[in-house]
């Protein structure tokens, strides 16, 4: 209904109905209805066997060496990414050929094959000696005896780990405008000291996302240590009992239930560390933001009407 009042006519303006935006929502809850319904009824899936095996010894000490394999090999590959990310940058043509070359080569090769090359250094390197070149030997170690399985595992992991995470510090890094570079170098500051306190705070702000995204990735990477093999990885020890019992799926399905409920925890965690990095950046975007208009949030419109 319209409203005429000082030569201005005021129109109750309501939403445009969208019917199909209800159809896609009943649609779309149906067919989680129903498979729901099916995940629940159907007793192949042998709920009771998952309770029973969910918490049990075998499953949680599994989920802990994964947390280890996985917290292990991000230590790595973030400590190579920083170096390489840096060497990439650096005007030394030595340094920046070489993290070139290993960001290539660990992002050219499947992690997959890599890891089956690390269960194989003891064939390829029965020994390692420490000593000078053309020299002397002062120690001489068995390759098999210094790398186990869970370190050949962890290695693997965080050398591959380093190549993907070395483009992110990368990028993080030229995120942030060189006049900050400048402007330090100009006050005197050193610059691992411009890096530490000045570059790298505000390049998290674009680091910590997709980190994020490669710490929750790398979770679910150390399936694939059963290459070399490490046999007390979570999906390893679930699916040997599985087929030890003749009960492979309710075993699975265990691991999976762990890695959704650390994946959730890992998110969570992600977002208040987004948050925490991307204060300053909000309160600057406020501030620069300009304030509605006093008509922005009315509910009429105004149509001018001529007399």
């Amino acid at each position: 209904m319209a409203h005429v009042k000082d030569n201005v006519e005021l129109i109750d303006s309501k939403p445009a109905p969208k019917p199909g935006r209800w159809v896609s929502a009943v649609f779309v809850a149906i067919v989680a209805a129903f498979i729901g319904y099916g995940l629940v009824t159907n007793p192949n899936y042998r709920w009771d066997v998952v309770g029973q095996w969910l918490f049990s010894q075998t499953i949680v000490t599994g989920v802990i060496y994964t947390l280890i394999l996985t917290v292990i090999a991000m230590l790595l590959g973030t400590a190579l990414a920083i170096t390489m990310a840096i060497m990439r940058q650096s005007v030394n043509p030595v340094l920046r050929w070489v993290a070139t070359f290993y960001i290539w080569f660990f992002r050219g090769t499947p992690i997959y094959t890599q890891l089956i090359f690390w269960s194989l250094i003891p064939v390829l390197y029965p020994t390692i000696s420490l000593g000078i070149p053309f020299g002397p030997t002062f120690a001489t170690f068995e390759t098999s005896v210094l790398f186990t399985a869970f370190w050949m595992a962890c290695i693997g992991l965080g050398l591959n780990e380093g190549a993907y995470l070395a483009e992110i510090m990368r990028a993080g890094l030229l995120s942030v405008d060189k006049g900050q570079w400048e402007a330090a170098t100009a006050l005197g500051m050193p610059r691992s000291l411009v890096f530490r306190r000045i570059i790298l705070p505000q390049a998290m702000r674009v680091i910590v996302p997709p980190i994020g995204n490669e710490t929750i990735s790398m979770l679910k990477t150390t399936s694939l240590v059963a290459a070399i093999p490490y046999t007390l990885e979570l999906t390893f020890v679930a699916r040997t009992k599985g087929q030890a019992l003749f009960l492979p799926v309710p075993l699975l399905i265990s691991a999976a239930l762990w890695y959704m409920a650390i994946t959730t925890l890992l998110m969570w965690i992600q977002s208040h560390i987004e948050r925490h990095f991307s204060k300053g950046f909000e309160r600057r975007n406020a501030e620069k933001k300009p304030g509605p208009s006093a008509d922005a949030h009315t509910e009429t419109a105004f149509i001018e009407v001529t007399p």
